[in-house]
């Protein structure tokens, strides 16, 4: 599943870590095979999560927390059934029909637009998270809708990956980060 690379520089870098980022200890280049002299190819080696993405350990730009992250998806489902109930009445609780997904609809609209604006839905810049993209850029419109449209379908973000992510995130490229 992993293997590693040596660097040119001497440093051994999992080569799923290379996807993502180069080696920022010296010029890069791939072991031929059979000179891996007993490392094996199965083994990473991380002090922390999120390590291998190149984000920090702690602070600003670090993986984001479960908790928080459960916290935001429970803000903005709140803040979405608030503002359903608002627009369409109280039958957006109790009704069958097209009414019953207005819930989902206003989630679907409130995280797509404020996370494309903003980084982040209301309920992560309430608990000051964010989504980037894995080179730091603005997650842009199309991974914004993209990853929003997958976390409605509820089966991708409970498929959780190395790091935190979950298969929306794997899919649309991005990753969830401290914002403080």
């Amino acid at each position: 599943m992993f293997a590693y690379r040596v660097t040119l520089c001497g440093t051994r870098c999992s080569s799923f870590a290379g996807v993502f980022r180069g080696c920022n200890r010296g010029a890069r280049g791939l072991a031929p095979p059979g000179s891996l002299q007993g490392m094996s190819t199965l083994e990473t080696h991380e002090d922390y999560p999120g390590q291998g993405l190149g984000l920090p350990q702690s602070g600003r730009g670090s993986l984001a927390s479960w908790w928080s992250r459960i916290t935001a998806l429970v803000l903005d489902w709140a803040v979405s059934m608030i503002v359903a109930v608002a627009i369409f009445g109280t039958e957006v609780l109790t009704g069958n029909g097209w009414r019953s997904f207005m819930i989902l609809a206003v989630f679907f609209v409130e995280a797509s637009v404020m996370t494309a604006l903003t980084g982040g839905s209301i309920g992560q810049l309430l608990t000051r998270i964010a989504v980037i993209r894995l080179g730091h850029d603005r997650v842009g419109w199309v991974r914004a809708v993209g990853r929003t449209l997958l976390v409605c379908l509820v089966i991708p973000p409970l498929v959780i990956g190395v790091h935190r992510r979950g298969l929306h995130d794997l899919v649309c490229g991005t990753v969830v980060v401290n914002r403080r």
